[in-house]
């Protein structure tokens, strides 16, 4: 008799094991089938909305606004790739250089000749150090190369 009791307390356990676990499946199951009918209302009211799809919502997509026209940008010379020391050409006047390009190549005309790095820094103002003095020669250097001033051989400086 023990054995029959055993048995049917074993299968009581067994399927109260198995009862629980049917109700955690129909719980998420029952979850399931809510989001489902949520998705359901949202999809038909984008439906009626926008005719099926056929058309933009504007309930869940604005119309875009029209971008700003940009704002105009006065470039000089350095901008967007620009030289600041453009290649000199017939007729055209100083004015074209930055103030200071403009500055170093009034001290060399008027200079009673050939001029140094060294001179021009001087007259710039700035201390005689090499320092101070190579961006001076790299500026005379650039200056030449595009015909606005002569260069001597023994790297001095004249007006064109």
């Amino acid at each position: 008799m023990t054995d029959g009791l055993t048995w049917t307390i074993e299968r009581r356990i067994e399927l109260a094991d198995g009862a629980e676990l049917l109700r955690k499946e129909l719980a998420g199951i029952e979850s399931e089938v809510a989001r489902m009918e949520a998705a359901e209302v949202v999809f038909g009211q984008w439906a009626e909305a926008t005719d099926g799809g056929r058309r933009q919502s504007r309930i869940l997509e604005p119309e875009p606004e029209p971008e700003p026209e940009p704002e105009r940008v006065v470039v000089g010379p350095g901008a967007g790739g620009m030289r600041l020391v453009p290649d000199r050409a017939e007729g055209m006047g100083v004015e074209v250089l930055t103030p200071e390009y403009r500055r170093i190549v009034e001290i060399v005309a008027g200079a009673g000749g050939p001029v140094m790095a060294k001179d021009v820094a001087i007259a710039l103002g700035r201390e005689t150090t090499p320092g101070k003095v190579e961006p001076v020669r790299g500026q005379l250097r650039k200056l030449s190369d595009r015909g606005w001033l002569a260069r001597t051989g023994a790297g001095r400086y004249l007006p064109r």
